[in-house]
């Protein structure tokens, strides 16, 4: 009887945040081992479809890095990444859309359709949901102190998101699951970073949270303790010193951006921790790190 009644409590808990986010949109970037461990994959599908049963609608922005890297290994080809972006060239980039488009994006929409949600995949192709443009990176050079150029190949960055193909959506029923790809000037396909493209997703749906999916516990200090709530004006003070660093950089700029575009609350939380998204929606103590205004 004890254990039911501690069963009861949670739901309890968990009524308040569900009467505030119902109707909501959160926006989640799904990556890292939550898309590799079956029991992670399973329990990432079951919160989605949870969430959308309860009244939030969630939309889903995936990356795929590791599957990308093992079959570009696999043809013969090394990975090469700057500041956490993957430097793409012409067979980069096809790999790239085959696996992001096609092969991850459908076991994605498969998996949550398989626990009950109704999910459908899509492209920055699609409708024209992310106008994208080449990215060009300026690194100070250490040795003549003059701004260099980084060419990341075809890497694109977001110019503008046409949130009239998810509003459709919404209004069927549906999950998007977003692969992020797009086209660029005469048609070049070119690779996006996930985190980014979630930010700007958030920001164009205005959603109540954007939460990115990663595979450490959250933004870490000097000491390696969490850091469970971070202020936007404290980000740039963390990346001077080196405490922000490598593939975190992508995350924390999209969360950045996101709030600067009203998202109201960014999450990144710990994948790797079976039904990570409920927790941190649904318990007064949440999970990873929280980056507000």
């Amino acid at each position: 009887m004890k254990t039911v009644i501690e069963k009861a409590g949670i739901l309890i808990e968990a009524l308040p945040y569900i009467r505030t986010f119902s109707g909501k949109t959160f926006v989640i970037k799904y990556g890292g081992a939550a898309m590799v461990d079956e029991n992670l994959k399973n329990a990432f599908a079951q919160d989605i479809v949870l969430l959308n049963f309860i009244g939030i609608k969630p939309v889903i922005v995936h990356g795929g890095g590791p599957t990308i890297n093992a079959i570009m290994e696999k043809m013969g080809k090394t990975p090469t990444f700057i500041h956490g972006q993957r430097v793409t060239d012409q067979e980069t980039v096809d790999i790239v859309e085959m696996v992001l488009g096609g092969l991850i994006n459908k076991q994605i929409v498969s998996l949550i359709n398989s626990h009950g949600g109704l999910a459908i995949g899509l492209s920055g192709k699609d409708g024209n949901l992310i106008r994208a443009r080449k990215k060009i990176i300026r690194k100070i050079s250490p040795e003549t102190g003059v701004p260099e150029i980084i060419d990341l190949g075809l890497v694109g960055e977001v110019e503008k998101i046409n949130p009239r193909i998810l509003s459709s959506i919404d209004q069927s029923g549906f999950i998007p699951v977003i692969a992020p790809i797009s086209a660029g000037e005469g048609g070049m396909t070119l690779n996006i970073n996930a985190d980014y493209v979630a930010g700007e997703v958030a920001s164009a749906l205005k959603a109540e949270k954007l939460i990115l999916l990663t595979d450490v516990e959250g933004i870490l200090d000097k000491k390696k303790k969490l850091i469970s709530t971070l202020q936007t004006k404290k980000i740039k003070s963390l990346v001077s010193s080196g405490v922000i660093t490598g593939g975190m950089l992508p995350k924390i700029q999209a969360c950045q951006n996101a709030i600067d575009g009203n998202v109201r609350k960014t999450h990144i939380i710990d994948g790797r921790v079976p039904h990570a998204l409920l927790l941190e929606i649904f318990t007064q103590e949440g999970i990873g790190t929280e980056i507000v205004k």
